[in-house]
This record gives C-alpha cells, structure tokens and sequence, in this order.
C-alpha cells in the first residue's frame, strides 16, 4: 500500500491595510458591511471552506477592528502592522515573520474581495503542488480596460501587462490579473525580497514576482477563476455593486433548496439567513441578521426580519416587523403592521393587525385584537406580560406590564389591563361612557375666539 502523501501546509496573507481613501469613510474599507457582515469576514470564510487554518492580517487603520472582524472558531490569525504604503510587496513583507515559518504554500489575497470562494484558492495551491513557483489567479473580463494582462506562452506565464504599457495586442487580451497569487513558502521570503521599485512611484509591486521568478528558472503559472469572485471593492459604488451581487448568489441557492421567492430581486438577505424548504417569499422583504424560517412558512410582502425564528406554517405581515428575540411558534400569525420584539407567540396564536407585543409570552390558540399593545416600558425598566392559551384579547386594549392574564380569559375591546387577570375570566378595564351634552359647541367657540384674539 502506498503512503499518503503529507498533506501540504498553507499560510494566507490578507492585505487589508489600505487607507481606503476612494471610499470616503470613517472606517476601514474591509470592515463595511456585504450582507451584513464585514467584507474581510466573507474571505477568512472562503479561507476556512479550503482548508486554510492559518492567516497573517496585514493591518493599517482601525487594525483592533478588523482583527476582531477576521476571527474565525477554525482559523488561527495573526496580525503585522503595515506602517508605511509602498506597495503591494512591501505589504506581504511586513508578514516576513509569519511566512518565514516556512510553510508549503503561501497565498496573498485581499480583504475587500467578499465574493471569492474555496474553489480558486484550491485551484491555486493545485498548480504549486504541481511544480509551479507562483501561481497567479486571472478572470476573462467582460471588459478589460483597466486591469493588468496575463501573457501566457505554451502554458507559462511570461509577464503581467499593466494597462498603461501594453501593446494594443496585449491590450486586446481579455485574460485579466486577479490579484490573487499563491507562491511557493519555501521561496516566498526570496523571490518577494527581489522584487524592486525601479518605477514611476517607487513602489514594490508584487505582480513583479513574475519576472523575478522566470529570471531565476521557476516556473510561473495561472488558474483561471470567475470574474465575479475576483471583484474587489473601493468606492460606495463599487461596495453596492458588490452586495447586489452577493445578494443575487442567496438567493439563487435558497431557491435551489426549494425555498419560493416571488420577486427575487427585492428580497434582502444577511450572511446568516436559513430558510428551510416550502417556505415561500413575497416581494420586497428584509432579513436583518439572527433569523431562522422553518419549512412552509409563509413573509408576505414588506416585513422585515431581525434576530428571529418563525416555525413551521406561521405567517409573517404583510408589512409586519420582528425584531430581535421573536420567536414565532408553528401555524402562529404575525399580520399587517405588527412588530414583535423578544415575544414568545405560542403555536397557532394569531396577532392579526395594528399590534405591538413586546417582552410579552403567548399561550397557543390566543387571539390578540387589532391595536393592542403590550405596555413593556415604564421609563426605567423593560416588564414582561403573559398571556396563557386559548385567551382573547378585544381590540384597542393596553396591557400594562408586569401583568398576566389567565388561560381562557377575556379582556374587552378598549380595556387598560393593569392587574392579573385570572383563568376563564373576563375583564372590563374602562371607564364608563359619559356624554357631555354641547360641550363640542363650547369648544369650538371657544377655540375660534382664541385664534381671532390672535389676530
């Protein structure tokens, strides 16, 4: 039986330490948000599906940020400080200690790539376990304009044209630099330290590598990746451009697990979004981040969704609101404009319209009436209300926290409940109706009276 072959060691450098000018922000270009999560966060994920257990950061501003953005339970990070900008060389240098360790692999990617995936980072280590020095991940553009060319002869990769000094021939090439690049650990150290700045900013490029490698007899290669996963972010624009089509790849594959979504292109999702089977979608919903929805559970259209589980059957809105700790039971009902904060709704309880339950239990099989609300705040602390199963809550009814209310039990429309209501009664808490015979009239006059002594 033939041994197996040791498996490869790898370190990824993440540079992530630009000033992200053209951004225009007060943070980090990597630490905004691509479904709502920082963009660096989506690579180290992309790192971790390949296998990839160890990350050197090369961090600049706002550098405690987006370590903790980058943490990862499967991956190991450790953060270099780049002070000075001279380069994308001089940016993977200042991870010299953690690549002098002496790994197999090597990878540099960039933190504002949130759409990259395992498959080229595989596709890349691929080529250097097959006798390649570097190995740089290229796309065919749609349109090239811009980027730098991969000049490729009888397999190897001769040199990386930039724009501004290509030949019109080269500059008809659609095969485009990628930034990505796996090097060979064992020769990274050497072949970066080689790299000059003999140009117009004196600067150390790290597309220079390729030269460097071919000078010394190595062998450097490509590995072809989609466009999408290469895209790179550096303006708002870009960032939005980014997301839409971040948002386009969810919603491909939860429609792919079965989930129905009407209008697909209105429906927002967060990185961590689950949606199970015969769920179905309406048009233009939002789901914050922390939400489950269980199989055949109905969003209608305009709710929005954060930090909650709707269980199997329920239904949500039209135009309802769950907010974080919104815990929808199986057949239950969210209807229009009602918003749930931190609210248990038992199985098959409905809250229909008009309503706001917060801080509030209800038993299976309740109903709550149209513009109810739970009156969960006395300006100081947050109170809980319970409402056993089976209760009937009337329409326009204020329940003023702490207070329960019984199985069975029935509040009339109109009533501020302030006390317990016990199991199987009914509560009336109102004032009785009294008329004030002209009393309108008197108002009237005595509201124009005033606004003539104005004039």
């Amino acid at each position: 039986m033939q041994k197996e072959e040791t498996k490869r060691s790898c370190l990824a450098v993440i540079l992530a330490a630009g000033e992200s000018t053209r951004m225009k922000s007060s943070q980090s270009k990597v630490l905004h948000p691509i479904g709502n999560r920082p963009m660096i966060a989506h690579v180290v994920d992309a790192l971790a599906a390949a296998g990839i257990s160890e990350i050197a950061l090369v961090l600049g501003r706002d550098a405690e940020k987006v370590e903790a953005a980058a943490r990862h339970p499967s991956v190991r990070a450790e953060t270099y400080i780049q002070n000075e900008r001279l380069g994308t060389a001089h940016a993977v240098l200042a991870a010299r200690e953690a690549i002098a360790k002496g790994y197999d692999d090597v990878l540099v990617v960039f933190g504002d790539t949130p759409l990259l995936t395992q498959t080229p980072l595989q596709d890349a280590r691929a080529g250097l376990a097959g006798g390649s020095d570097v190995v740089v991940v290229g796309f065919m553009a749609a349109d090239p304009f811009g980027y730098g060319r991969l000049l490729v002869e009888n397999g190897e990769l001769v040199a990386i044209r930039e724009e501004k000094d290509a030949t019109p021939a080269e500059r008809a090439i659609p095969y485009c630099n990628g930034g990505l690049m796996a090097i060979d650990g064992r020769k990274a150290l050497g072949l970066i330290e080689k790299i000059g700045n003999a140009n117009a900013k004196g600067e150390y490029y790290l597309t220079d590598i390729v030269e460097v490698v071919r000078a010394a007899g190595g062998h450097a290669t490509t590995v072809e990746a989609p466009e999408e996963e290469l895209t790179g972010c550096n303006t708002r624009a870009e960032l939005a451009f980014i997301e839409r089509l971040w948002q386009q790849r969810r919603r491909t594959a939860l429609m792919l697990s079965g989930v129905s979504m009407v209008a697909p292109e209105t429906v927002f999702l967060s990185y961590d979004t689950t949606v199970g089977q015969d769920v179905t979608i309406e048009p233009n919903v939002v789901f914050g981040p922390g939400v489950t929805v269980e199989s055949g559970a109905v969003i209608h259209a305009f709710s929005h969704i954060e930090g909650a589980h709707v269980s199997a059957g329920a239904s949500v809105g039209p135009f309802a609101r769950l907010r974080p700790g919104a815990n929808l039971g199986p057949d239950s009902k969210v209807g229009n404009f009602c918003e749930v904060k931190k609210a248990e709704i038992g199985a098959g309880a409905k809250v229909n319209h008009l309503t706001y339950i917060g801080d509030a239990f209800i038993g299976a099989g309740s109903n709550i009436g149209a513009g109810t609300i739970t009156c969960n705040y006395d300006g100081i602390n947050k109170h809980e209300t319970r409402i056993g199963e089976n209760a009937f809550i009337g329409s326009n009814s204020a329940l003023v926290a702490p207070v329960t209310i019984g199985d069975g039990a029935y509040v009339a429309s109109g009533s501020v409940i302030t006390e317990d209501v016990p199991a199987d009664a009914v509560a009336f808490g109102r004032a009785r109706q009294e008329n004030k015979p002209e009393r309108a009239r008197l108002v009237r006059e005595r509201n124009a009276a005033l606004k003539a002594a104005r004039k």
